[in-house]
């Protein structure tokens, strides 16, 4: 029987030093000179989820070639790191609107109230990809600041997409309140 466990912490060990070993390998294929093995570097970081890509998935989002730089983006909204909010920030004035539009993601998913506001202006972007992905993620943040600029897109932009985005957006926001009430003790107890 000990014998077993022993194995069995062994395979973990291993296991773990595996793992290890194909993110390191992954973060070095970051600074590959070939364009894909580069985005999907940064795409795969992203499933792995492990902490220690943060910063070089950061520093990815000034790969020269948006096929990597979006792909960063991505990637750090799944690692839920809060080093990536800044620099995330930062990718939303990019001149690529891929780059905007998954930094937007990205923002909505780690949840940091600081992406409101920028975000709410994205809503007004050139391209529809970006307010697409800006409105669903203002939902994803679920911030009652984001209700009426999103109720605006939701009547006026041009592209139909966009309006569903931002109709989805509204829903999550306003079905807040109710599942937080929901998750409220009953006071009628017996």
């Amino acid at each position: 029987m000990a014998e077993e466990g022993i194995e069995a912490q062994d395979i973990k060990f291993i296991d773990l030093n595996v793992r290890r070993r194909k993110i390191q390998g992954y973060i070095e294929l970051l600074k590959s000179p070939h364009l894909d093995t580069r985005w999907k570097a940064a795409e795969n970081l992203g499933v792995i989820g492990d902490q220690t890509a943060v910063q070089p998935l950061i520093e990815a989002l000034e790969d020269p070639f948006v096929e990597v730089s979006w792909l960063a983006a991505k990637s750090l909204g799944a690692l839920g790191d809060e080093r990536a909010v800044e620099p995330l920030l930062r990718a939303l004035n990019s001149t690529e609107p891929w780059l905007r539009a998954g930094a937007a993601i990205a923002l909505g998913k780690l949840r940091d109230a600081r992406a409101v506001e920028p975000l709410i202006t994205l809503l007004t972007d050139k391209k529809k990809q970006v307010r697409k992905h800006a409105a669903l993620a203002l939902g994803l943040l679920g911030d009652d600041r984001a209700l009426d600029p999103l109720e605006k897109i939701s009547g006026e932009d041009t592209e139909e997409k966009v309006k569903a985005a931002a109709a989805v957006a509204l829903k999550m926001i306003r079905a807040k309140p109710e599942i937080a009430k929901e998750d409220e003790p009953n006071d009628t107890a017996e």
